[in-house]
């Protein structure tokens, strides 16, 4: 399926969009999972750290296949495991079975996550990425408050067991619409025989927009892993809401905040970049900076409606990240190891991040109060803005994009 590049990219947004609904529904089936599996705040944490220590564990290997193969069958893969594990999720009697459910979505979720980005972008204009990955990426926001939202309230009425099994299985299908499509670089002669030599990875580590953006990745995904995994149970423990409540307001305020962002940070990246070459590391810094207060404002809020107002602006400015950073990492790398760089810098933006924020904010929490443990995820968005703003002073020195 040689399919116009508007259907692929409408096509892996939905896909996108499976992948976080089934990240999410974990999080929000928490206050559920924690009574009857008697689980602490660290094991709820560790469920979320597992899932993530594998899925960037496994992302390079996927990235090195990806440059050298067909890489519409490793999203056709990489969605067809998600999905299965999904499924599994809900099947599993014990904590150490849910374990390894979690952790075999990781899998699947590291096969799509480091080539799609590239598979959408290779279509488009380098002028127009920034708008298109925001639209892609769109799909995290809304994913999310599915997730959230699915998970709530089915976890509430049916089970949590069922809220697993119902936004598993529609996976299959996209699994099956991933493989009908057609990887751009075959008709461009663009799939090496040999593979590219190592030499050409380890420059990886001497370009210094790669690495900085890496390192401003890694503190957002610490800030929003944890934020993610602890928000919803945080309405539940300081407000006293019910778990499909929490899931529903949390999930709406996401769906919002989180696509008004993503596409606000791509127009607004693609526009200052007629200006300035550093428009997508500016953007992005300034609106991580401009959501700490406004997340700080949501823990100390005196009531539920104005920590949700709060909590809708400080998504807004994080949310603005997804498009322009996305579009850098495409911008600064050569087209042969584009899904490689994507797989490195989905390794280090977890290890560094998410990967330790869901179980380290729960050890907090164990040891003082959730609200304390959240705190920490701002300070990580702290230094997500001040790797931004020092990137800016390598973009000068940044040549025209390999592939344009």
């Amino acid at each position: 399926m040689n399919a116009n590049p508007y259907f692929v990219l409408v096509v892996l947004f939905l896909v996108n969009l499976l992948n976080y609904i089934d990240r999410q529904v974990l999080y929000a089936v928490f206050p559920l999972l924690k009574p009857e599996l008697m689980l602490s705040d660290t094991q709820l944490g560790a469920l979320a750290s597992s899932f993530m220590i594998v899925y960037m564990c496994a992302a390079p290997f996927a990235g090195w296949y990806g440059d050298r193969s067909s890489r519409n069958r490793w999203l056709a893969g990489g969605v067809g495991i998600w999905s299965l594990a999904t499924v599994f999720s809900g099947l599993a009697r014990t904590y150490t079975g849910l374990l390894g459910a979690r952790s075999l979505v990781g899998i699947g979720e590291a096969c799509y996550g480091s080539i799609s980005p590239s598979f959408i972008a290779e279509r488009f204009r380098l002028e127009t990425r920034a708008r298109v990955l925001g639209f892609f990426s769109m799909a995290i926001p809304v994913g999310s408050a599915l997730g959230y939202v699915l998970g709530g309230q089915l976890g509430e009425r049916f089970g949590w067991r069922t809220a697993f099994f119902v936004v598993g299985i529609p996976g299959l299908l996209a699994a099956f619409l991933c493989w009908m499509l057609k990887d751009p670089r075959t008709d461009a002669s663009a799939i090496r025989a040999e593979p590219p030599p190592l030499a050409a990875y380890t420059t990886l580590f001497k370009n210094r927009i790669f690495v900085t953006n890496t390192l401003a990745g890694a503190a957002m995904t610490f800030a929003v892993g944890g934020l993610a995994a602890w928000m919803p149970s945080f309405f539940v423990r300081n407000w006293g809401v019910s778990v499909g409540q929490a899931g529903l307001w949390f999930g709406g305020v996401t769906v919002a905040a989180g696509t008004l962002g993503s596409l606000v940070g791509g127009w607004l990246g693609d526009w200052v970049l007629r200006y300035t070459k550093k428009s997508y590391f500016l953007v992005t810094g300034m609106g991580f900076l401009a959501s700490i207060p406004f997340g700080a404002a949501t823990l100390l809020a005196p009531d539920c409606r104005t920590a949700l107002a709060f909590l809708f602006c400080a998504e807004f400015f994080i949310f603005m990240n997804n498009g322009p950073l996305n579009a850098l990492l495409v911008d600064c790398t050569p087209v042969a190891i584009r899904s490689m760089a994507f797989a490195v810098n989905i390794f280090f933006i977890h290890a560094l991040g998410d990967a330790l924020s869901p179980t380290l904010i729960g050890w907090v929490s164990d040891m003082t109060n959730l609200k304390t443990g959240i705190f920490m995820a701002l300070a990580a968005m702290f230094l997500a803005g001040v790797f931004c703003l020092w990137g800016t002073r390598y973009m000068d020195e940044a040549g025209s994009e390999p592939d344009r």
